[in-house]
């Protein structure tokens, strides 16, 4: 959510980063501000209409006391005037306040100022990379190694859950279940990250204040009783400072958790069709940091480092792109990816981003922070990131660690995870 006194003062600001997402920039700022002035004018009118009906009320009385019947007259019949005035301008603002909200609980946050520009993913910058990938010859993808090990059924999925659905068997279940665990620990332990088993399930205020609602409902899951399921733990771990206001000496606050996520992938009709690197079930290792406005900057490179550790661990080649205005998410003022290199493909992949929200969700959620001895309140930045998607982490070591009759070497830091297993196949 926007602040509106923000876009009041620098209204030229947040025409030209709209104007960048298409999204008729003057127009909308036009309308907001007009709405703004009816809003305010409308409170003006309230405010006078209410002093002047206390005055007149007041004036009854004296009058009556007086025994002026025509004076106390003429006031009661201005007081019913007054009180037709209040309803009016009490519906002027109701009306336009509540446009002006949903306008701007529809509206995405605007780029960090250091934020490249551009229109999509072909205007992202890189600005570091890590790892050469090996040589394979005629690298096999994923699906390919996991049917010949019988240990990938997308098959049996389908027959009861429909597309973009896998089953996983044996050794190579129990490896998805070794990369996470070991991502979740090397966050907790080394990291500083507070683990945390949140719901799955959350309300309509949950989703709106992460952004998700209203408008990306269509990318949800919803439940017959009106609750909606996780896209990501970034919805519930976020929320849990919702409505708070959180002493300043306690930030910043780090919270992680393992969870399955859910996504209706209603914009990716015919894409990523083919395995594991799109799907309706997902687990993932969240990041999320709730910090001051002062450390956010600071803390979104550390949370950045902290998922491009995983990979460097797990030996898997990668590259971090800083993202273009255009090719950020909803919520976000600046975004980093990561992306894996995925040898069947020849390219890298997105396996995680990493982004600093702001105020953004904070004003949506009115969770904010204090300084002891300090009277006022502001509102927490907050950040979040993938530490990583476990299934496009499982994919990209399948890939990357295949030989050519098929097995798959486990990463060195995994193998205690599998029982000290050093391959699969």
């Amino acid at each position: 959510m926007h602040d509106i006194r923000a876009i009041r003062e620098n209204p030229e600001l947040y025409q030209k980063h709209w104007d960048a997402k298409g999204m008729s920039g003057g127009e909308t700022v036009a309308r907001i501000v007009d709405l703004d002035a009816r809003v305010r004018a409308a409170q003006t009118a309230l405010q006078s209409a209410q002093a002047e009906r206390n005055d007149s009320s007041k004036k009854i009385g004296q009058a009556k006391a007086q025994k002026d019947e025509a004076e106390a007259t003429r006031l009661m019949a201005h007081v019913e005037t007054l009180k037709k005035t209040l309803e009016e301008q009490a519906e002027l603002e109701r009306s336009a306040a509540e446009e002006l909200r949903g306008i701007l609980a529809a509206l995405p946050n605007i780029p960090a100022a250091d934020v490249p520009p551009g229109a999509d993913e072909n205007d992202n910058v890189e600005t570091r990379r890590w790892g050469e990938p090996r040589a394979i010859a005629e690298p096999k993808d994923h699906v390919d190694l996991g049917e010949a090990m019988g240990l990938l059924d997308f098959e049996a999925a389908a027959r009861m859950s429909g597309s973009r659905f896998v089953v996983l068997k044996g050794q190579l279940a129990r490896l998805e279940r070794a990369i996470a665990q070991y991502m979740l620990d090397l966050q907790t332990s080394e990291h500083g990250y507070l683990e945390v088993s949140p719901p799955l399930l959350v309300r309509d205020d949950a989703a709106f204040g992460t952004g998700q609602l209203p408008k990306f409902a269509e990318d949800l899951f919803r439940t017959t009783d009106g609750r909606w399921l996780i896209p990501t733990a970034e919805v519930s771990l976020t929320n849990l400072v919702r409505e708070q206001i959180t002493p300043q000496e306690e930030l910043p606050l780090r919270l992680t958790a393992l969870t399955p996520c859910f996504r209706s992938e209603a914009g990716a009709s015919g894409r990523d069709t083919r395995g594991m690197i799109r799907q309706h079930q997902f687990s993932k290792v969240e990041l999320v940091s709730i910090t001051t406005p002062d450390e956010s900057d600071a803390e979104h490179e550390r949370m950045t480092g902290c998922a491009e550790e995983v990979l460097k661990r797990l030996g898997l080649p990668f590259r971090t792109m800083l993202l273009c205005a255009g090719d950020m998410g909803f919520s976000a003022r600046k975004t980093y990816d990561l992306e894996v290199w995925i040898p069947s493909e020849g390219r890298y992949r997105e396996i995680s981003s990493c982004s600093n929200c702001g105020d953004f969700q904070a004003r949506r959620m009115d969770a904010r922070t204090k300084a002891a001895g300090e009277k006022g309140t502001r509102f927490v930045h907050t950040l979040n990131g993938s530490g990583l998607a476990v299934g496009r982490t499982l994919v990209a070591v399948l890939e990357n660690y295949q030989d050519e009759g098929g097995k798959i070497a486990i990463p060195d830091v995994l193998q205690p995870y599998m029982g000290g297993l050093s391959h699969i196949g």
